[in-house]
């Protein structure tokens, strides 16, 4: 293309798929998004491939699993493993770069042309005004509560708002660059806190039922019950919290909505739009109140692997039902570097979804199932372990961290299929759902013989998945050329030239 095409990620944390208008759900939540991924392309099976943050981002950043990039816990940026990541390739294919908002990834500041790091407890600039140095404060002493008062700060002090406000000021500043920008927003994560309309825009008694409860921790499990169990530890009120916590994030994402729409109708404003792909997705989902649980945590369930993700720009057909491929947030980078036109870097295991964004020929049986990791490796942590939870992140009537040593131990992977998702740990258990018919995943149809053949099946596509999941790197070293597909595909195809 003459023209280098804009491209700006916007991402959410912590943002659940299944709460907007467009997937069903009761409650009107998202309607610009909703309206802006039917003027592209969205997708309702578009998976996280590991339901925490860090290891999330790097995925996303480097296409590559978290078994790949080593970076399985939060805890691990600093090991993050990979030839080059999206950011090398946008700067050397002459594209400004700029993060505005939450980064925890392998990112460093040094590394773009423009920086303004937003997290949980709000920014850090010098160029903070008074007010939002207080607003700052405000979210820090919510200790990751849900805030059971309207925040008495104006939206212009929300970390959207200024994420948005500082992308809008970057962008003015460039005389005809293409750019690469990454807005990033710490919300709808924890401290689950949003002002006025947003605070009463989804009252207590709207709020649709859950389709679990914490009765139905029982038949979920140790690290579910776990979960639970330590974050009443933490919370005094953690009960009192849920219903609460479920509609101000509601409401959060009501004020994402509005700062999105508010980006677009800039780009728009400024001529900019029809140049310019916008990607739009969460890192991982949130329990919301499903099964009693807020924020994350155990193992792999649909609330929090699954999350949302479209596209839109030039070239994108509009498509106003979900695409039906089974998609990756690995798949980002690779999609990306095929657009503008560019080799995949070494190493990166994700796959180009542009022939399906762009309506040509590609292998349905590719995208048949998606693949998505969990833990940190070793044995499963029990109750009657010697650790300490306060020496694990817990703070009793102040805070709990969901990312625990119970929480994520072991090694977990699973693979969906359709309406079926098998997950499998390193000791042998399994766990099979129907999710048309058990969306929450409350029925385990593991080892039923009525279900042997699907679960064979399943079983053999989790391990063609996690061989294709194993790292490349490093490449041999001498004589041994390593053969891809210049879509990263694994199944046999031929590309048209047309």
């Amino acid at each position: 293309m003459d023209k280098k095409t804009n491209i700006v990620i916007i991402m959410t944390d912590q943002q659940r798929a299944d709460v907007s208008a467009r997937e069903g759900f009761p409650l009107d939540t998202t309607p610009f998004l909703d309206h802006l991924a039917r003027q592209g392309t969205w997708f309702h099976r578009a998976y996280t491939s590991m339901p925490a943050c860090a290891p999330a981002r790097v995925s996303m950043l480097t296409g590559r699993y978290p078994s790949a990039t080593q970076v399985r816990t939060n805890h691990n940026i600093a090991d993050a493993f990979y030839d080059q990541d999206l950011f090398d390739v946008m700067h050397q294919h002459g594209y400004a770069t700029a993060l505005c908002g939450k980064n925890h990834s392998h990112l460093t500041a040094n590394r773009v042309n423009y920086w303004l790091h937003l997290g949980h407890g709000g920014g850090s600039s010098q160029n903070r005004t008074e007010e939002e140095k207080a607003f700052d404060q405000y979210l820090q002493d919510l200790n990751h509560r849900a805030a059971f008062t309207p925040t008495p700060f104006p939206l212009e002090c929300q970390c959207p708002y200024r994420a948005v406000s500082a992308a809008q000021q970057w962008i003015d500043t460039l005389n005809a660059q293409p750019f690469f920008l990454w807005l990033s927003f710490p919300e709808p994560h924890n401290p689950y806190q949003v002002p006025e309309p947003y605070f009463s825009a989804f009252p207590l008694e709207s709020l649709p039922s859950t389709q679990s409860n914490a009765e139905h921790l029982e038949s979920k499990g140790f690290k579910f019950q776990w979960t639970r169990h330590i974050g009443q530890l933490g919370f005094y009120d953690y009960e009192e919290q849920l219903p609460r916590a479920r509609a101000n994030y509601l409401g959060m994402l009501r004020m994402i909505d509005d700062q999105v729409k508010r980006l677009v109708e800039f780009l728009q404003d400024k001529g900019l739009l029809e140049n310019t792909l916008l990607v739009f997705l969460s890192d991982h989902g949130d329990f919301v109140g499903e099964y009693g649980l807020v924020r994350k945590g155990p193992e792999l369930p649909e609330v929090l692997t699954r999350i949302p993700l479209f596209f839109y720009g030039p070239g994108i057909q509009a498509k106003v039902d979900p695409h039906p491929a089974h998609v990756s947030i690995v798949d980002i980078f690779p999609t990306l570097c095929q657009m503008i036109g560019v080799g995949l870097p070494d190493g990166v295991q994700g796959r180009s979804l542009w022939s399906l964004l762009t309506g040509a020929d590609y292998p349905k049986s590719e995208f048949e199932s998606v693949y998505a990791e969990h833990g940190f490796g070793g044995l499963h942590y029990t109750a009657d372990e010697s650790l300490d939870p306060e020496q694990d992140g817990l703070q009793k009537g102040v805070r709990f961290d969901c990312l625990n040593s119970w929480t994520q131990s072991g090694t977990m992977r699973m693979i969906r299929r359709g309406d079926w998702k098998l997950i499998f740990d390193m000791q042998g258990n399994g766990q099979l759902y129907h999710l048309s018919e058990d969306p929450v995943e409350l029925n385990n149809l593991y080892n039923r013989p009525q279900y042997a053949t699907i679960q064979q099946e399943l079983l053999a596509e989790l391990l063609a998945a996690e061989l294709r999941a194993q790292d490349p790197l490093p490449l041999p070293r001498r004589r041994y050329r390593i053969k891809t597909d210049e879509s990263n595909y694994w199944t046999p195809y031929r590309h048209s030239k047309g």
